[in-house]
């Protein structure tokens, strides 16, 4: 599908529900800060931006003997300079009046936030408990369409190592603003698919959580869909056939993805349907507003309708009821479906556009996976 470009699209297809309510504020020199800069002698400058801050400093793996000193700039950002630094790995924290403060714009930043579970009762199918539980494994692989290598993680059923079973395989992507690691984090997918094997729910399969999030050079964060569609079929797929136990037919290999990443999905199987027969799409639409890339969806669903009825065992679409903020465009995208005589299936669940709904259609779609 051709690139598409919609602000308004951008807005409301985050899944990071977290970061919606700052669309609107107004910019800071915190945006486009770099916290760290290692210059080429091995010198170190730090930053943060602590406008109302009295003191700064910084903490960690750093040598005693070269101490830091901060000074704040007018428009609230401090720096300290650590001169010729030894290569290697170092531990950090920020000081900010006494308080240790991880630093809010290291890469990692978003993968530090803190987990809450809120269940008395122990008892929820999301719930750490008392089964045999499966592996899930951070891998890198080479990304041809990119030319960098990314960060996937992986879980494998409880007593995938010492099987020699070759297993179908899900490929699950988070939402804009997240990562790879949100699914195993928040969405709590590992006790999710852990549970359901111990209650015999589920098939035993393979599950994918690559990096959706894609930094485009333009700033442009839907251009992140046709690359990452691309770089599932030409690397991902590849690597996870390589390395894994899975098979490789259409039959056993399945896509989901919330939000950004069910848009993500929908790139990826309409354009790629023999490569896949169960297609669930998550709190997602086609861009919505742009009526270039409607018209354009709505030709190529008439021509294709053949193809897609022909190739998808299960295509889903569900969302997290009125409240989610996809629910309008999600609609009108269906009526796309609607007119081309594609067939699919609508659920909704509670949780709007949120991690509740999104554990749900978890829990639901892998019961009923390759069955």
């Amino acid at each position: 599908m051709k690139k598409i470009i919609s602000t308004l699209c951008a807005m409301l297809m985050l899944a990071g529900a977290a970061g919606a309510q700052g669309w609107f504020r107004q910019p800071t020199p915190n945006d486009t800060l770099r916290s760290t800069v290692v210059l080429p002698d091995k010198s170190v400058v730090f930053q943060i931006y602590a406008p109302k801050a009295e003191k700064v400093a910084v903490t960690g793996d750093l040598p005693w003997d070269k101490p830091v000193t901060f000074t704040k700039e007018e428009n609230g950002v401090w720096k300290g300079r650590i001169s010729k630094m030894v290569s290697g790995v170092y531990r950090y924290k920020f000081m900010v009046d006494g308080i240790q403060v991880y630093d809010p714009k290291a890469p990692d930043a978003s993968e530090t936030s803190a987990l809450l579970t809120v269940d008395p009762s122990g008892n929820e199918f999301f719930a750490m408990k008392n089964v045999p539980h499966g592996a899930v494994a951070e891998r890198y692989y080479w990304s041809e369409p990119l030319g960098q290598l990314r960060r996937l993680h992986v879980w494998t059923p409880a007593g995938y190592e010492k099987s020699t079973d070759t297993l179908p395989v899900l490929y699950l992507v988070h939402g804009g603003g997240d990562t790879d690691v949100s699914w195993p984090g928040v969405g709590a997918a590992g006790l999710i698919l852990d549970n359901l094997m111990a209650e015999g729910k589920m098939v035993p399969m393979v599950v994918v959580m690559p990096n959706g999030s894609i930094e485009m050079p333009d700033g442009n964060m839907m251009g992140e869909v046709p690359v990452f569609a691309e770089d599932m079929v030409k690397s991902i797929i590849p690597f996870i056939e390589d390395n894994y136990r899975v098979h490789t037919d259409q039959a056993n290999r399945a896509m989901a993805g919330l939000s950004m990443g069910g848009m993500e999905t929908l790139e990826t199987t309409l354009n790629n349907p023999e490569m896949f027969s169960h297609v669930w799409v998550l709190s997602a639409s086609f861009a919505p507003g742009n009526k270039e890339v409607y018209e354009f969806e709505r030709v190529r669903l008439k021509k294709e309708a053949d193809r897609y009825n022909r190739n998808f065992k299960q295509l889903v679409f569900t969302q997290g009821g009125p409240s989610d903020i996809a629910y309008n465009n999600c609609k009108e995208t269906l009526k796309l479906f609607d007119e081309a005589g594609i067939r699919y299936e609508y659920h909704d669940v509670t949780g709007g556009h949120s991690w509740e709904a999104w554990r749900q259609n978890l829990h639901a779609l892998a019961q009923r996976l390759f069955k």
